[in-house]
């Protein structure tokens, strides 16, 4: 399967409200695939140095510079609960802003960028909260695939993690 993001150097995405309405950046972690609305992606680039900030969170992995601005990195392996792994030449880093604040996410891989209909977005299952479904605000359905919609908000919101580029 040929991957439109092999090249990521530094994909920037252009702001346009309409073009990007019910459209999702998909990424992987593991075997599951997930989705972040394109309206939160600033660009896509390859891992870069991460400088460690002492007493954050173990899934703050730190804070990189980005163009002269030192922007928070989140593993989001890590967020999730999930075990860590070592980056290779498929980690990403999804830059998103959201709230005046931008963000690294780090990924195992992105995948592509997808028109999902609200229609085909359903809520997903309240079954327990203590897991990563926690920052899920909906599962997409793209033919017979399912893509787990991330709330970007919840997903960055945590009384633990604090604006790292604020202390640096």
């Amino acid at each position: 399967m040929a991957d439109e993001f092999d090249e990521f150097d530094e994909l920037e995405f252009e702001e346009d409200d309409e073009t990007e309405e019910g459209k999702y950046l998909t990424f992987n972690l593991d075997n599951e695939a997930y989705g972040l609305e394109i309206t939160y992606v600033t660009e896509i680039i390859g891992i870069q140095k991460i400088t460690e900030v002492p007493e954050l969170p173990v899934y703050v992995k730190g804070i990189m510079s980005l163009r002269g601005q030192i922007i928070p990195v989140v593993d989001v392996r890590l967020r999730f609960g999930k075990p860590g792994r070592d980056y290779d030449e498929r980690t990403c880093v999804i830059v998103i802003e959201i709230s005046d604040i931008t963000v690294g996410l780090i990924v195992d891989g992105v995948a592509e960028v997808v028109a999902i209909p609200e229609e085909e977005i359903v809520p997903h299952p309240d079954l327990d909260e203590t897991d990563n479904r926690q920052f899920v605000s909906g599962i997409g359905k793209v033919g017979t695939a399912v893509k787990l919609i991330l709330d970007c908000q919840k997903l960055l919101d945590d009384d633990e993690m604090e604006n790292p580029s604020q202390e640096a």
